[in-house]
Order: structure tokens, then C-alpha cells, then sequence
């Protein structure tokens, strides 16, 4: 199976770094998948989950906020703002945080005001789906 280097930092820290065989990132038009042999390519990331799959045939899923993807030469580099694995997701605070941005979005806000409720909900949504919930927004 062929394979790529996948490199992902976060703001804070190194989170990963070696051979791949698939990723998949959310970009804002849908998921995005990557395998050896890519074009190049550079595109905007947005909130939600990413999962990439490791030459022993597991696959980890975690949580990437804004950031940016780079391909060239099945070399792959992820800058995020934030990248979590499930278990450092605090899903209590996640569905707060999910639930006071829908609540603002419902008042009536400057435009600037509309787009940082959104992006906080965005990346609440991506956390819980990264710890495998949902959530109902009825």
C-alpha cells in the first residue's frame, strides 16, 4: 500500500509526525481525502474531523480547527489552530459551548458578532463528532 508523510501541528504543540496511507480533512465545501501520489495542492481547513489511516490499518480521529493543508511531493503538512484526540475533549463543555453559540445566533448581531457565534458552534459540532456524539439542534 503506498503510503505519504503526514506532519500535523497544532498552534501549541507537534501533534504528528509519519507514514500515511489516507487522510481526510472538512474543508468548508465537504470532506477532502488524501492519499500517496497526491496533486499539490494548499487549501483552508475548517472545524471538524479529521482521520488518517496508518500503514498497520489502524485509523485515529481527532478534532482540527481553522487551519491550513499543504500537499507536495507526498509530503503533507497540517497547520491547525487546535488539534484534539477524543479522549482530551471535554464533551460537557463542548455541548455548553454548542448551545450558548446556537442560542446567540438566534439574537440579533452585528455581522462580525453573526460569524465568531458561527465559527464557536462550528467547532463545538467538530468536537463532540470527534468524540463520536451529535448533536440535536431542535
Amino acid at each position: 500500500m503506498k503510503r505519504f508523510h503526514l506532519r500535523v501541528l497544532a498552534a501549541d504543540r507537534p501533534f504528528f509526525e509519519g507514514e500515511c496511507v489516507s487522510l481526510r480533512v472538512q474543508l468548508s465545501d465537504g470532506q477532502y481525502g488524501v492519499l500517496a501520489d497526491h496533486v499539490p495542492a494548499v487549501a483552508a481547513i475548517v472545524p471538524g474531523v479529521m482521520r488518517y489511516s496508518l500503514p498497520d490499518g489502524s485509523t485515529e480521529t481527532v478534532f482540527a480547527s481553522e487551519g491550513i493543508l499543504k500537499i507536495e511531493n507526498n509530503d503533507v503538512l497540517v497547520l491547525a489552530t487546535t488539534v484534539e484526540r477524543p479522549e482530551e475533549i471535554d464533551e460537557t463543555r463542548a455541548l455548553r459551548s454548542a448551545e450558548a453559540a446556537r442560542e446567540e445566533l438566534l439574537r440579533k448581531l452585528t455581522a462580525q458578532e453573526y460569524k465568531e457565534a458561527e465559527a464557536r458552534l462550528s467547532r463545538a459540532i467538530g468536537r463532540l463528532k470527534a468524540k463520536g456524539r451529535s448533536l440535536d439542534l431542535n
